[in-house]
């Protein structure tokens, strides 16, 4: 039986999966996809560049080798939901971004294409570890898409900041760059009675986030520094001989980070010099920005004005690692809006499109095979 995409959506909410560990997630998108190419009889070529996700191919394209891309992202987060739905997760993970819809809007766009013989050649890529680990930057660096002539890829994201059918987009860069920072203070512990003993790792780090605060920037160009996690010490009468800050950058580019990395290293160098405290300043997850090809988004934005309810929704702080591929290709993301009065937003465990949602975004993806 091939499922459909509603019950494609609910076993993957069911049985949701972290970065690089889809595997279930990745053996159900291929033995239903095998179902419909066996039923249609229809050849759809699966191939597996990484350790999990699949690229689809479907070619139909008489005398023309271009290709289009359509990207859904697989992976769920580390967040224990808190829904009564039937299809609740069953284990302590969670669809709390709506990679579950993704998934299934792009499976119930390569079905209908499938049924309707669409005369055009479609790249159909379900990826993993968007939410962290850089799927879509190993796919590019895997080389595996090089052997297509991609002219445009497309991307969705559901969010339920807007009401239910809206889209929005924008010209140019959609979702900032972001860039992930650790910074750990190393010194040496003593007993608190005798502070001269020691290299107190805590006050380094206060520094560290005084020195923040006085960093010129450019208030005309957006950027976010935001600490999420800080942690000192080991016992309550021991000066702290290690601290750690963990972060994330976000700006317009990448650009702007990379230099905004290297001002924290001089800083770092200064508070050592001050504190004689060492420091190990870390780069982790590291996202380019989104950026959307201006020649689609003014061709296709008049037309999905015809369907839908389209709002230039500007630049916003989110990051996406579409971004990478919107670097190779000509590429164009939207926002699908899912709320029908109730908004919880993106990573909450209370978030959860319903499922005609999926219908949106399958009549969104269709929107773009018509140009």
């Amino acid at each position: 039986m091939i499922p459909t995409p509603y019950e494609l959506r609910h076993a993957l909410h069911s049985y949701p999966e972290l970065a690089f560990e889809e595997i279930k997630t990745t053996q159900l998108l291929e033995s239903s996809i095998d179902e419909i190419a066996r039923f249609y009889q229809v050849d759809l070529k699966i191939y597996k560049p990484l350790s999990t996700g699949l690229v689809v191919e479907y070619s139909y394209g008489e005398n023309n080798d271009e290709y289009i891309l359509f990207r859904a992202d697989i992976d769920a987060l580390n967040i224990k939901e808190q829904t009564d739905i039937k299809f609740k997760s069953k284990n302590e993970y969670m669809h709390a971004c709506g990679h579950d819809v993704h998934t299934s809007i792009l499976y119930g766009l390569l079905l209908d294409v499938v049924k309707n013989r669409i005369k055009m050649n479609i790249i159909f890529l379900f990826q993993p570890a968007e939410e962290s680990k850089g799927g879509a930057e190993k796919i590019i660096e895997s080389k595996f898409l090089d052997r297509y002539n991609i002219k445009k890829a497309f991307a969705l994201h559901v969010t339920d900041e807007y009401p239910f059918g809206t889209v929005a987009t924008t010209r140019g860069v959609m979702f900032a760059s972001s860039m992930e920072i650790i910074v750990t203070f190393e010194g040496e512990a003593s007993h608190l009675a005798f502070p001269q003993y020691s290299k107190n790792a805590l006050n380094a780090l206060r520094l560290f986030l005084d020195c923040l605060d006085k960093i010129p920037r450019d208030p005309m160009i957006p950027f976010i520094f935001g600490i999420g996690k800080v942690s000192a010490g080991r016992a309550i009468n021991i000066v702290p001989d290690e601290a750690k800050l963990e972060g994330s950058v976000r700006s317009v580019s990448s650009e702007i980070n990379l230099e905004y990395f290297q001002t924290l290293k001089n800083i770092l160098e200064g508070i050592l010099l001050i504190t004689k405290v060492s420091y190990k300043l870390d780069r982790g997850s590291f996202y380019v920005e989104v950026e959307n090809d201006k020649e689609l988004y003014d061709n296709y934005v008049t037309v999905l004005s015809q369907k839908f309810d389209v709002v230039d929704c500007g630049m916003k702080m989110t990051a996406e690692d579409f971004g990478f591929i919107s670097k190779k290709y000509p590429s164009l993301m939207c926002w699908l809006g899912t709320s029908k009065g109730k908004k919880f937003g993106l990573h909450s465990p209370k978030f959860l499109p319903d499922d005609d949602s999926i219908d949106l975004g399958i009549k969104l993806f269709k929107t773009f095979l018509e140009m």
